[in-house]
């Protein structure tokens, strides 16, 4: 027994080093790329405090998360403590399928941010109606190899990784090189507010750090390693993005920024590097927009989707072929209409907030659990206060050009509540935890 014991110990995929890679991995992806521009025109060159207060923010999620990621150790993640906070009802089936939701709206903004990119190729063309083609084909690519279960694609998704850290780092240090100290100047900055307003944008640049939980059935010694996983992680991602934001305001006005939002962290390597230098970011962009759509579909397709018609989590998570095509068909389906109906600012700022209210709803959860996870109720508060705050913050922004969001965001409650409600009714659907507390059993 103790043999078989210690061979299963050294089985263990995730160390420390390792989980921390994941996060990186995860969090330095196609948001970095969405978010520097559209928060810059929000908050100029004062965004790197804002992504300086959203990486604190991140640090006391990732408390909260890693407490519940020990204390109920499942792949589902957010998932699962959902169900352990606010227990096996329709408040936690909706949210479940809320989380489905946000995750539809996550894969819209980044396949519109491909398109984005793309379209920068054809400078001389209907630059909307190029960035839609571009943004539906991408999206279209990826839901056919995960019907013929192209394994390349996954076994790419590490290569992925290196290049875009690599290209950020090096543009980075190049860029910084490079810098106009007066354009970092706050003679020219904008109201202080506006830092708080840009909150859920660049706390959506960190969003992947989550994933570091669902590594925990396969860490070593998760009650040590976890929670250092996480902080480190968050750290060494909140470095890379002050010196990202640092190089593109100290190379751009805010008018250019403005202007090239949507693709800013291209343009800001045009002084150092030049036309080149654009192209290479550009190509990296789509690199890393194209690695978290086939991430996160296949995410969506296979654990969201079946959460929220069946109530259970899938049993074992693994890159599957023809394992469920009608999920993967009806998300599609779902994310094409948010892909050509809304520009790129906008889907950023839904997909922003609802990650955010989706934290919001697991550190709240995450209070009535406190005594299990003997997590220190302070943090926990920074977390529910943090998320929350940022939500409302993003809100009031996004109303100022969005007059509706209000209303959309409703909605899309409304609709997860009464999705909860029609498949309890009609199928005795029950949303099911996967790890058994000792109070319950």
């Amino acid at each position: 027994m103790n043999l078989k014991t210690e061979s299963i110990i050294e089985k263990k995929a995730f160390g420390l080093w390792s989980a921390v890679f994941l996060g990186i991995g995860s969090m330095v992806g196609a948001g970095i790329f969405i978010v520097i521009g559209e928060a810059g025109v929000i908050a100029g060159n004062l965004v790197t405090f804002s992504f300086a207060i959203a990486a604190v923010i991140a640090l006391f999620c990732g408390y909260s998360l890693s407490k519940l990621a020990v204390r109920y150790p499942s792949r589902g993640g957010i998932v699962e403590y959902l169900i352990h906070g606010y227990g096996e009802g329709v408040f936690s089936g909706a949210l479940g399928v809320l989380f489905y939701f946000a995750q539809l709206v996550a894969i819209a903004a980044v396949c519109k941010s491909f398109g984005t990119y793309a379209a920068t190729y054809f400078p001389n063309s209907d630059s909307n109606l190029i960035l839609n083609i571009f943004a539906v084909s991408i999206l279209s690519f990826f839901v056919i190899i995960n019907f013929i279960g192209a394994s390349i694609v996954a076994k790419a998704e590490n290569i992925i990784v290196i290049i875009k850290l690599l290209a950020l780092i090096i543009f980075t240090v190049i860029a910084l090189f490079y810098i106009q100290p007066a354009r970092l100047t706050l003679a020219n900055a904008p109201a202080t507010l506006h830092v708080f307003y840009a909150l859920g944008l660049t706390f959506f640049a960190f969003q992947g750090f989550s994933v570091i939980t669902n590594s925990v059935e396969d860490m070593e010694s998760p009650e040590k390693t976890m929670l250092k996983a996480m902080i480190i992680a968050i750290a060494l991602v909140t470095v890379l993005y002050i010196a990202v934001a640092l190089a593109v305001f100290g190379n751009l006005s805010l008018a250019t920024i403005i202007e090239d939002k949507d693709y800013a962290l291209a343009e800001a390597v045009r002084p150092a590097l030049g036309e080149w230098g654009f192209k290479i970011i550009a190509i990296t962009a789509l690199l890393a927009t194209a690695s978290a759509i086939n991430a996160t579909l296949y995410a969506v397709t296979q654990i969201g989707y079946t959460l929220a018609k069946e109530g259970n989590l899938p049993e074992v998570y693994e890159y599957h072929i023809f394992n469920n095509t009608e999920g993967l068909l009806i998300s599609a389906l779902l994310i094409v209409p948010m892909i050509l109906l809304f520009d790129l600012s906008q889907i950023a700022s839904i997909a922003a907030i609802s990650v955010l209210l989706i934290q919001g709803f697991t550190h709240t959860g995450h209070l009535f659990k406190i005594k299990e996870t003997n997590a220190k109720i302070f943090c926990v508060i920074a977390a529910v206060v943090g998320s929350f705050g940022a939500a409302l913050f993003a809100i009031a922004y996004s109303s100022q050009s969005m007059p509706n969001i209000v209303y959309y965001i409703l909605s899309i409650f409304f609709i997860a509540f009464m999705f909860e409600v029609i498949m309890r009714l009609y199928t005795n659907r029950v949303i099911q935890k996967q790890i058994v507390s000792t109070d319950e059993k």
